[in-house]
């Protein structure tokens, strides 16, 4: 199976509790069951999260299926999905130079060794 790597970022509210919050919430073994599911339908093989202050990365890795327009729609459709991002949203916060509405920002590649 050939993959394909997305990189994202994204900032939390620098507020040392809200950023302890959204650190449990995403602790091993508390992952919501909905929510990795419509990650892993969308053809996401493995997805991790850094954090360094209060910016994030997401590192995706995608099979074939994967398409990002589609897993919007899909997200758009899920009630699940949807209550997260919105319970996200109280940790969560745009980049300054993300558009409006925007979220997770995609990382343009720089440098391959």
């Amino acid at each position: 199976m050939k993959t394909k790597r997305y990189c994202y970022s994204c900032d939390l509210k620098d507020d040392p509790q809200l950023i302890a919050e959204y650190k449990e919430y995403h602790a091993e073994g508390n992952a919501r069951p909905a929510i990795t599911k419509s990650i892993k339908d969308a053809g996401i093989v493995d997805m991790q999260i850094f954090l360094t202050g209060n910016r994030m990365f997401m590192i995706m890795e995608v099979d074939e299926t994967f398409d990002a327009q589609r897993k919007a729609e899909m997200d758009a459709n899920n009630p699940d999905v949807q209550e997260w991002e919105q319970l996200m949203w109280k940790y969560q916060q745009s980049l300054p130079w993300a558009k409006n509405g925007e979220k997770w920002i995609e990382l343009e590649r720089i440098f391959k060794l």
